[in-house]
């Protein structure tokens, strides 16, 4: 029956911190103070692993590649860091590659060195074990600790036991679960494909669970919570978080949820379950480390009634203290971290409040720490981080440590990152308009278009898209005619040869410049209405390339000029109203990948597969102007114009194979980037769009599920994240409109055409605002007239220059929301609970006593009815005549006949003559309205009683409920 029992972690949800909580140096993400490791005395050699103690919060153990494992007490908050370390074990061999403390005894850790695994007695500095075979990848150890697991790259060892494990030699983890007998690995397959496994000890001759993630090259990192079986997996440069529930009893790998977080992940760990916050829910947290900020992901059950303590949700869980020492546990005791003070129970009002600490290094009081040097000009450049844990909290009480290993020529340490200043559009929100403008149906595309070519072309009016059918066909597709397409042929542009890229000519929608493979550029003259019969002859044919073309882009300016690069090295502008080749531009040794014009169209930019940057002014030398170092990958690049084409932003690949973007001052290319961001591992380049309007740049590739968006801006910390868009599955092509294409009213600033696999659906990138009856004037400076060029090609080959003219997108009902009028500040609401902390328990029952007073009201005030004027005696019936008032009586058995004026119901009896009025007759008291039971003292002076008066007092119990 337990294999069918829902589970109650099944709707766990992850939840992700507000921007500002999530960088750390000004909030902490434990929430109780955050230390970060800083000072002179760190390992003078590169860091390769390191541990907090499960006992000691201030003890930390370090490898580092002079073969030594150091162990260091940290210091209390405000004092300066050690000189040097408290111990130092080894050498050992070889570069320290991976350290883990015993979690139940003190003073024991446990180091891997290639292919030798050492478990130290730090109380003596000496070895108590070891050597492997196999080089040793993760070495995790049991609660119960009678066995050490080195994880390795294809063999997994337990005791004298070994199983093949993954079968690629790429990188692996393993983990216990818990105090059980079973592992969990991750790593990676025959196919290269991420899998997780579940291995038991016991019957250790092949997994017991084997499921395959994904394709991703990054290596997983996982973190299992054994209290709540819940398992965390996040690859290295990634942004996806998944999270499993892990049951080894059937055995069984289910989903929870996936999160996917702004930030690429550069490291992971869980926070103590002491540090948890119980009364919201919360069972477990992790802090994923980006490259600029350390981001709790919060996972919480939903639970109807918040701030108790669910007792099913927080077990007991293991304590600060150790169960046993070195020598005891080598000496073969194994007792388990469960006796009283072992384990401690989560529940606010029974934390433990003892701390422990080791004796291995005595606790010595040092001094402030004096202010730190200014850094030397000479100090090696930081590098991404490697990895980084977090010290247990020992009952919430303490200062817990976050230590981060920054690699480079030496270890360095630094704080975490002060965040910047935020973009106004870190809140922008991507959607899928709805379905009624989609094109569906269509079928047959090709998508295999060079890398270069961003995969189909559109304007304000149609859609050009390259078709898999032979000879270079292209289906040309009206925005103003959504809907499913035919199942039949459609009418289509016959190229002849297969697609290298196409564009539009942003003067004349209705000319489109096909490039091909023959090293042929062919204009093509598109009916209006759209394609009403397959073309086969082009307007006209431009030849002069001599291998193939790649590139293609018009004039942003200028009308009738375009520019192509070709991989016989040179980038040739074309004047299309002579249909001659106008200039030719040299200096190229390798493929070029991206060319771009300046927004002023004076200057050409050009990336090649020689990882050179060149810039050059055509009409004055065809030779570059500047060279500069482009992105270190030779996989593909980009580039675009920013900041007003001051600047160029452009997107590669480093030697990793990590996308990242590179921004470069357009007049000192040779200097290198001004800024690099690395953003995540994926094969296809990154495609950007520049929104020159608000300052946005967008980027996605083909295959991704993922925009990013950032503001981009001339002075540091130059790009500012902001909300990124997913879709559901990967896109084929991700194309943006003109900017006149937008909707205003609903603050809309970009728009773009994703391609899926059958479908073109368009998204809208909007800015939430309140006031959107007004024209958000900020986000809509005067866009360029893009539409109308400022000058033709002839007069732009002689050297003359001119700027396009500019327009408002302001409707003309709409007024500015700079000039709105201003409202008067709300008051701002401040929560209860702040108050009643600062208030004394005595303070409180008062203020509560003295509420509930006041809620009931006065005893000796009088009662509504006392002020009824009463009841004339002629209104009132006996039993006998037409009106009865018959009352429902609670608790008194059957309803009395009782006859208040207020509340009778008209009844006749058979044959008898009405004598007074239809419907019943209401009492008259002051203000006007229906009189309610008149009590004796609210009857005029020497009236008679009513015939209810002759009944006596009704009983509490039995008064009619009106």
């Amino acid at each position: 029956m337990n294999r069918f029992k829902a589970s109650k972690f099944r709707h766990t949800e992850a939840r992700l911190p507000r921007r500002e909580v999530s960088a750390a140096g000004r909030s902490p993400p434990i929430g109780t103070g955050v230390a970060g490791a800083v000072g002179p005395g760190l390992p003078a050699d590169v860091v390769t692993d390191f541990d907090f103690s499960p006992f000691d919060q201030l003890l930390l153990a370090t490898g580092s590649a002079d073969e030594t494992v150091k162990v260091w007490r940290l210091p209390q908050s405000g004092q300066d860091m050690p000189s040097s370390a408290g111990l130092t074990l080894g050498p050992g061999g070889g570069p320290v590659d991976m350290l883990q403390f015993h979690p139940t005894a003190d003073g024991i850790l446990a180091s891997g060195t290639g292919k030798r695994v050492t478990v130290w007695d730090m109380e003596h500095q000496q070895p108590l074990t070891g050597r492997h075979g196999r080089t040793c990848q993760f070495l995790p150890a049991t609660s119960v600790s009678t066995m050490l697991v080195p994880g390795l790259k294809q063999w997994a060892q337990v005791g004298t036991s070994s199983v093949l494990g993954h079968e690629n030699n790429k990188d692996s983890r393993l983990l216990w679960m818990g105090s059980s007998d079973c592992l969990i690995s991750v790593g990676f397959s025959q196919m290269r494909e991420r899998e997780v496994k579940l291995w038991d000890t016991r019957r250790f001759s092949g997994a017991m669970l084997t499921m395959a993630l994904d394709t991703s090259p990054g290596a997983a990192i996982p973190l299992y919570d054994a209290d709540t079986g819940l398992l965390v997996l996040a690859g290295k440069g990634e942004n996806l978080l998944y999270c499993f529930e892990v049951a080894p009893a059937q055995p069984a790998l289910t989903q929870v949820t996936q999160c996917w977080t702004e930030g690429s992940t550069r490291g992971l760990a869980t926070v103590p379950r002491l540090a948890l916050d119980v009364m919201a829910c919360e069972v477990l947290r992790v802090l994923q480390l980006t490259d600029t900020a350390l981001v709790p992901v919060s996972y919480v059950v939903p639970r109807k009634v918040r701030g108790d303590f669910h007792e099913d949700l927080f077990p007991d869980c293991t304590g600060t203290l150790p169960a046993t020492g070195a020598q005891a546990w080598w000496a073969g005791d194994s007792q388990q971290v469960s006796v009283t003070p072992g384990v401690v129970s989560l529940h606010p009002a029974r934390r433990p409040t003892e701390t422990f600490t080791s004796p291995i290094i005595a606790c010595t009081r040092l001094q402030p720490a004096p202010a730190p040097p200014a850094a030397s000009p000479a100090a090696p450049a930081r590098s991404h981080c490697r990895a980084f844990w977090v010290s247990r909290q020992q009952g919430g009480l303490g200062v817990p440590w976050l230590w981060l290993c920054w690699g480079g020529p030496r270890a360095l340490t630094r704080p975490l990152p002060v965040p910047g200043p935020s973009s106004r559009f870190r809140h922008a929100q991507g959607r899928v308009l709805h379905r009624d403008m989609h094109l569906t149906n269509l079928r047959g595309l090709s998508l295999t278009t060079p890398g270069e070519c961003d995969g189909f072309c559109a304007n304000h009016q149609r859609v050009a898209l390259p078709l898999l059918s032979a000879g270079g066909q292209i289906a040309i597709l009206e925005l103003s005619k959504p809907g499913r397409l035919p199942d039949g042929a459609i009418p289509t542009i016959q190229n002849s040869v297969a697609v290298a890229d196409l564009s539009w000519d942003p003067f004349d929608p209705q000319r489109l410049a096909v490039a091909g493979e023959d090293a042929k550029i062919r204009l093509w003259r598109i009916p209006e209405g759209g394609l009403q019969e397959t073309l086969q002859e082009p307007e006209a044919v431009l030849q002069g390339h001599t291998e193939k073309i790649y590139s293609i882009r018009f004039h942003p300016v200028a009308s009738d000029l375009l520019v192509s690069s070709s991989y016989d090295m040179t980038v040739r502008i074309w004047e299309l109203s002579t249909g001659r080749e106008a200039l030719c531009l040299q200096g190229h040794t390798d493929q070029i990948f991206s060319l771009a014009w300046s927004p002023d169209g004076k200057k050409l930019a050009t990336v090649s597969k020689d990882g050179r940057l060149r810039l050059y002014e055509p009409r004055r030398s065809p030779l570059p102007q500047q060279e500069g170092p482009g992105p270190e990958g030779a996989r593909g690049a980009r580039l675009v114009w920013v900041c007003g084409g001051d600047y160029l932003l452009v997107s590669g690949f480093d030697s990793r194979s990590e996308r990242r973007i590179l921004l470069y001052q357009a007049q000192a290319l040779p200097k290198g980037p001004l800024s690099v961001l690395g953003l995540d591992v994926a094969p296809s380049t990154l495609l950007p769009f520049y929104d020159e309007d608000t300052g946005v740049v967008f980027l996605t590739g083909k295959g991704d599920t993922r925009v990013f968006l950032y503001e981009v801006t001339p002075e540091p910390p130059y790009f500012l994240e902001c909300n990124s868009f997913t879709s559901s599955e990967p896109h084929k092509g991700f194309i943006f409109l003109p900017k006149t294409v937008c909707e205003v009213r609903e603050v809309e600033f970009a728009r773009a055409l994703r391609l899926g696999q059958s479908t073109l659906e368009p998204v809208a990138f909007h800015v939430p605002r309140v006031k959107k009856e007004y024209f958000q004037d900020d986000i809509y400076p005067p866009t360029r007239v893009w539409w109308e060029p400022a000058l033709g090609a002839s007069a732009w080959l002689s050297g003359e220059d001119r700027q396009q003219h500019r327009t408002s997108l302001q409707p003309a009902d709409m007024t500015p929301v700079s000039r709105a009028p201003k409202e008067a500040p709300a008051r701002k609401f401040v929560p209860a609970s702040v108050y009643l902390q600062e208030k004394s328990d005595e303070q409180k029952k008062e203020e509560l006593l003295s509420a509930m007073v006041a809620r009931l009201g006065n005893r000796d005030d009088p009662l509504p009815q006392d002020s009824f004027e009463g009841v004339d005696e002629d209104e009132w019936v006996g039993a006998g005549g037409e009106y009865v008032c018959v009352c429902e009586t609670l608790g008194a058995g059957p309803a009395a006949p009782l006859t208040p004026p207020g509340l009778r119901r008209t009844r006749r009896d058979p044959g008898t003559p009405r004598t007074t009025p239809a419907g019943p007759r209401r009492g008259r008291r002051a203000g006007g309205g229906a009189a309610r039971p008149v009590p004796a003292k609210g009857r005029p002076a020497g009236a008679a009683p009513g015939p209810a008066a002759a009944m006596g007092p009704v009983p509490a119990a039995g008064r009619p409920r009106y």
